[in-house]
């Protein structure tokens, strides 16, 4: 009987400790994240923020500011944000989501898909080019003469790499933007219609949109340049594929946790997703998956921003193609960063970990201090997994501080 009343008190004393290490690594959390959050948004005079965490499958939300400075309605979990860039990662997944359903090959040439430039340069030219920024030097954006798609295949029909596929890493709009056309085309769909009747379905993102119903317009936020001139993106040629998505913090966290653990979608859907981590070219400071940026873990601060910097975006890279590609790897930090001219985001996460982050905002602010906010942020999530994972019996591994 003393045993048993032993055994009963020891349970009941362990379940309290677990409780009040779980209250305190969240109060912890919640301080790490105002501690970051509050001073950048004072500093940048940035109207809203949406900060989405994921720790060993647990999603926590901070919400600053409003999503209109005429309205001053709160930011929410539901805001929707401009994520810029960050939506090529959701282009990616549709071309791999498109190969594992048999519609095409990322092997293939970007011609086999487009009949109307075949004899062009394309017939040498990747899908997996296009997804990795490799196709010879396509650039940021298209002309500015340039307004319909009739105009874009004639562009595309008569332009000339600067360097052979696969050796050069150039940052273009355009070369994911053709991915998409292609990866949409392939499955009988208009763009816009994969992305919001299938792709996102399917991840369970239910508040996600390349263009944003009337009747969701109340949680569209107002964005606004580094002058605070209000604006929202401007859609041109290739827009819904390079930088179309507008989205909030509970999907896109939702997002990054099936990058982590991809059980929970249908098979073909977590195929795609982990393909999406493939290594391709080591260019710089990274490795070069489709879109996502990869760098070993653990990583310094100073790495991460010399590959965000702004430089990697406007200026080519050589790239050596990994040859067989780099099989997707746990002990890696991906990132992504998005903006357009009146938002800004950035994700990143570290499989191995189960840590990641989303980051938000209405106004266009710096890259590296998105970047070293989010770096902060996940050494805390670090330090709360680590101690999770020491009451389970596991092992931990650092980032490098």
């Amino acid at each position: 009987m003393i045993r048993l009343k032993l055994l009963s008190f020891s349970l009941c004393f362990l379940a309290a400790s677990s409780h009040a290490a779980g209250v305190v690594g969240q109060a912890g959390l919640k301080e790490t994240v105002d501690n970051t959050i509050q001073p950048l948004m004072q500093k940048y005079d940035i109207p809203g923020m949406a900060i989405a965490v994921t720790v060993n499958g647990e999603s926590h939300f901070y919400n600053y500011g409003v999503a209109s400075k005429d309205t001053r309605q709160s930011v929410t979990n539901k805001t929707l944000f401009e994520i810029g860039s960050f939506s090529k990662t959701f282009t990616a997944t549709l071309a791999s989501y498109a190969q594992a359903n048999g519609d095409l090959s990322l092997a293939d040439n970007a011609s086999k898909y487009l009949q109307s430039l075949r004899g062009s340069s394309f017939d040498g030219i990747s899908l997996i080019n296009l997804g990795t920024h490799t196709a010879g030097g396509l650039p940021l954006q298209a002309p500015d003469n340039i307004e319909n798609t009739d105009q874009l295949m004639d562009y595309f029909k008569h332009w000339q790499p600067a360097h052979a596929a696969g050796t050069y890493r150039k940052y273009s709009n355009l070369s994911i933007g053709m991915l998409g056309m292609i990866a949409a085309g392939s499955m009988h769909m208009t763009f816009e219609d994969a992305m919001e009747k299938k792709l996102f379905p399917e991840l369970g993102m239910t508040h996600s949109y390349i263009n944003v119903p009337p009747g969701q317009m109340q949680d569209y936020a107002q964005g606004y340049t580094a002058k605070d001139v209000p604006v929202r993106v401007n859609p041109g040629v290739l827009a819904s594929e390079a930088y179309g998505v507008k989205s909030g913090s509970a999907d896109l966290i939702r997002f990054i946790e099936a990058n982590m653990d991809a059980s929970r979608l249908n098979r073909k859907l977590q195929r795609a997703v982990i393909d999406t981590h493939t290594g391709y070219f080591k260019t710089g400071e990274f490795t070069q998956d489709l879109i996502w940026e990869q760098y070993p873990y653990p990583v310094e601060l100073k790495r991460l921003l010399a590959g965000n910097d702004p430089a990697v975006i406007y200026q080519e890279t050589a790239a050596s193609r990994l040859n067989p590609p780099l099989a997707p790897q746990a002990d890696v930090l991906l990132n992504k960063t998005g903006s357009t001219n009146g938002f800004s985001s950035y994700a990143a996460f570290v499989p191995a970990k189960k840590i990641g982050i989303v980051i938000l905002a209405n106004k266009s602010y710096p890259i590296d201090q998105r970047v070293t906010a989010a770096y902060q942020i996940l050494r805390q999530l670090e330090s709360q997994a680590a101690v999770k994972n020491r009451s389970s019996g596991g092992d931990s591994k650092h980032l490098s501080h």
